[in-house]
């Protein structure tokens, strides 16, 4: 914990927790308003919270709410404080995006951009979030329908602590290299 409690983004309303939400959909040049058109759908039902502070690192996805802070680029700086003070992640199944919030023990729901969509030029993040979400390292998104259910469920979510598999990936590379040198 800092050294100022107030500056923890979890704060108690009434008996009701409120968190920071930081959604990441990545710097890739297709967009991905699936995603947030599932959160506001959510946000206007009522089925989560106005209050919430909800903050989008939005990438080349342009879209306009009252209810989340829609920012197109950050600076690493401002997207590493959004990290560090999100109780939650909401991102799409990128690697890097994925890695980066594990290593801070962030809770991680995930979606998949798909090609059907326009998303992404294939789905290969299926298998990424297939991977990360059977490791338990996080929550996969697959019904957007349900997206307030699985953010109550991040709530009592405890990832599994991240492991990295770089020495096992470069030992196998190098028998690769000397098999072939």
């Amino acid at each position: 914990m800092g050294r100022n409690a107030q500056s923890i983004s979890k704060i108690c309303m009434l008996g009701v927790d409120l968190l920071m939400i930081f959604v990441i959909l990545g710097t890739q040049d297709k967009k991905f308003p699936r995603l947030l058109d599932a959160l506001q759908k959510k946000i206007d039902e009522g089925k989560i919270s106005k209050k919430e502070e909800i903050i989008v690192q939005a990438g080349s996805t342009k879209y306009e709410s009252k209810n989340m802070k829609i920012i197109d680029y950050m600076s690493v700086r401002k997207f590493e404080e959004c990290i560090d003070r999100a109780d939650l992640i909401i991102c799409h199944a990128g690697v890097g995006t994925i890695l980066t919030a594990l290593k801070k023990g962030k809770k991680i729901i995930a979606a998949a951009r798909l090609k059907q969509y326009g998303e992404h030029v294939n789905d290969h993040q299926l298998q990424i979030l297939d991977n990360f979400t059977a490791e338990g390292y996080i929550l996969a998104l697959e019904d957007f329908d349900k997206i307030d259910l699985l953010i109550k469920q991040a709530k009592h979510f405890t990832p599994a602590k991240f492991k990295s598999n770089k020495r096992y990936f470069l030992r196998q590379l190098e028998k690769e290299i000397n098999i072939l040198g």
